[in-house]
């Protein structure tokens, strides 16, 4: 394997973990003695960071994967003799000899699985190359069909997205007509690619209201669908504790509603029977002065430690209510970590009759152990809850 592949696959694959590149070929003190490559997320958008101290002065430098990539081929090929690879599929070292030979040291195991990464195309319920009118019209896309590279992580994100929508609709597939809200809707990237992929790709009716608060979101939007002709679809400006339904709803989407918005919108979608309920939580401060355990005194003391405890507690009391109200339930992780921390989405699929007693007393024991009494999303269903 070559060096170029082996770092296109690591760079372009978003594999790398942190390479260093060491062993100057020559000893002029004012250029850097190593550079170190780290990946940053910068306003979204997956970057890389080169890093190098010259003097004690540090220095710093995000590029794009394509730039990122020249300027480690020509700090390997033009300056440094070793480059070491930190990566999600194994560790590399690349040696340069005096005469500019480049040599990969690794188990040929991981250089398997490397060139099996490197020769296997990530197939995407959207593929690129084929132009879809709304990811043109959003600016993902270009006329041809080709991704803008700036866009490629929302891309990603919209076929992630669809792959677990696509992998929940067991239980709608014998619908009509497929009737969804999706709360804190925003740009509504998703909300078109939903109608996109139910509508156009699995011919199916639909009947998709988007809900955000901001006017001039929800007019782009409306402008939107018109320009598109999606037929089914529209969006209203609106709070989510007051928004109401005159008729039953089959999907509840609900991504990056803030703190307690996700507890209503949770409520909602299980008093209006809502067969399948896709959340992606942001901002949990609920529990984070809530939570007690003697025995985990030692890391509750740390206010970020508390802080991400307090996010899986509220999430796992979530996933249990929904338990209890009849729904399969999952946390899965919707996007990378490295681009955001808010990552996990709860997909709740009803498939059992609402209250499960034996559901109930694990809902019980998880409030115990970390010293929860008063719950918001427990008393925006206290009634449920006490099978009433």
């Amino acid at each position: 394997m070559e060096t170029k592949e082996l770092l296109e696959t690591i760079i372009d694959g978003e594999k790398l973990s942190r390479a260093i590149l060491s062993n100057r070929r020559t000893k002029d003190d004012t250029l850097p003695g190593k550079v170190m490559v780290n990946p940053v997320t910068v306003k979204g958008t997956l970057m890389y960071q080169l890093e190098s101290h010259v003097d004690n002065k540090a220095f710093h430098e995000n590029l794009e994967k394509n730039e990122a990539l020249q300027r480690i081929l020509d700090l390997i090929s033009n300056d440094f003799r070793q480059v070491v690879l930190k990566t999600s599929i194994g560790e590399y070292q690349i040696l340069v000899s005096k005469k500019g030979k480049q040599r990969i040291i690794e188990n040929q195991e991981a250089i398997t699985r490397v060139q099996k990464s490197h020769n296997r195309k990530k197939q995407y319920i959207i593929e690129e190359g084929q132009p879809v009118d709304f990811l043109v019209h959003l600016g993902v896309m270009d006329p041809g069909g080709k991704v803008y590279k700036q866009k490629y992580n929302k891309f990603r994100q919209i076929n992630r997205f669809l792959e677990l929508v696509d992998s929940s609709m067991e239980v709608l597939m014998d619908q009509d007509e497929v009737r969804i809200i999706d709360f804190g809707c925003g740009k509504s990237y998703l909300t078109f690619a939903l109608y996109h992929y139910l509508v156009n790709m699995k011919k199916k009716k639909v009947k998709i209201t988007g809900l955000d608060l901001k006017e001039d979101v929800i007019d782009l939007c409306n402008r939107t669908t018109e320009d598109l002709n999606y037929q089914g679809l529209h969006f209203i400006c609106g709070d989510i504790k007051d928004h109401t339904s005159g008729e039953d709803v089959d999907m509840v989407v609900t991504l990056h509603a803030c703190d307690t918005a996700t507890d209503i919108a949770l409520e909602k979608a299980v008093r209006w029977g809502a067969k399948v309920i896709l959340s992606v939580p942001c901002c949990q401060h609920e529990l984070y002065d809530k939570i007690k355990n003697n025995n985990l005194s030692g890391m509750l003391k740390h206010g970020i430690i508390r802080e991400r405890l307090s996010s899986l507690v509220t999430d796992s009391i979530r996933g249990s209510v929904l338990e209890i109200m009849g729904y399969q339930v999952q946390l899965l992780e919707f996007i990378d970590m490295e681009h955001t921390p808010k990552n996990i989405m709860i997909r709740a699929i009803k498939k059992h009759s609402p209250f499960r007693s034996e559901k109930v007393e694990e809902y019980k024991r998880l409030k115990e152990m970390w010293g929860l009494e008063d719950i918001f999303i427990q008393e925006t269903m206290k009634d449920l809850l006490e099978n009433k």
